[in-house]
């Protein structure tokens, strides 16, 4: 398939739009990846067409259709492409288990990213002290799930990804963001040992490792200090 057909649009440094190829990559598709430079002034007219409800990246093109949400995009990555490089499905067969992975990976998008997002968009203070107990907190809900509804390990697929290890993956590129800036280790040894080995080997699997170095952590946390000083007027 030509890289024309697939089209990835979104911002270079956006976790959610790491999750997009590495689910692209993991199943082996080419893509072109379109970089949305403005995500809070003048949006791009194709943003804007791609995703007129919501109006926000990423979108997945796929032979000139839009699809949006990245939880979304990934599983019509797995349903599109399924018996590429990847040995399995993003989501297990049977219906419970399916379940039990979408409730994870929906977990993952309303826990972390709440906690994610208080860090990055305040300044040192109570919400911020608010993101980090949120973070912690979901964190020690993930390494329990990891051991006690996924385990062994050492994914939450077991021996290759699924949708939750896609979800969680991609924070991986914001991890040392929401440290620095909400002064805290987000994955302690003490509390999270599962997660923390999980953490280490997910960081090596092919398609993760590729798809995080398209946004490096010290770079994530440069272009992050720089929206927060632009358009959060906030200084560190």
């Amino acid at each position: 398939m030509s890289p024309s057909d697939v089209k990835v649009l979104s911002a270079w440094y956006s976790l959610f739009g790491v999750r997009i190829l590495i689910a692209l990559k993991a199943k082996g598709v080419e893509y072109e990846f379109i970089d949305e430079p403005d995500l809070t002034g003048n949006k791009s007219k194709l943003l804007l067409e791609s995703n007129p409800v919501h109006k926000k990246i990423p979108v997945l093109i796929h032979k000139g259709k839009p699809i949006c949400e990245s939880l979304i995009i990934v599983q019509y990555i797995d349903e599109t492409w399924p018996s590429q490089h990847h040995k399995g499905c993003f989501l297990p067969q049977d219906p419970y288990e399916r379940a039990l992975v979408r409730f994870w990976a929906d977990y993952v998008d309303k826990k972390v990213y709440e906690g994610c997002i208080l860090i990055l968009q305040n300044v040192k203070g109570a919400l911020t002290k608010q993101g980090r107990s949120v973070v912690t907190e979901s964190m020690v809900a993930l390494d329990g799930a990891l051991r006690d509804v996924f385990g062994p390990g050492p994914y939450f697929g077991g021996d290759q990804i699924n949708l939750v290890d896609i979800a969680l993956g991609s924070y991986l590129c914001v991890f040392e963001t929401m440290e620095t800036l909400g002064d805290f280790k987000v994955l302690d040894e003490s509390t999270c040992p599962h997660l923390c080995a999980w953490a280490e080997a997910v960081a090596q699997y092919p398609s993760v490792k590729e798809g995080l170095a398209t946004a490096p952590s010290h770079k994530v946390l440069e272009a992050i200090r720089s929206i927060r000083k632009t358009f959060f007027s906030l200084a560190e």
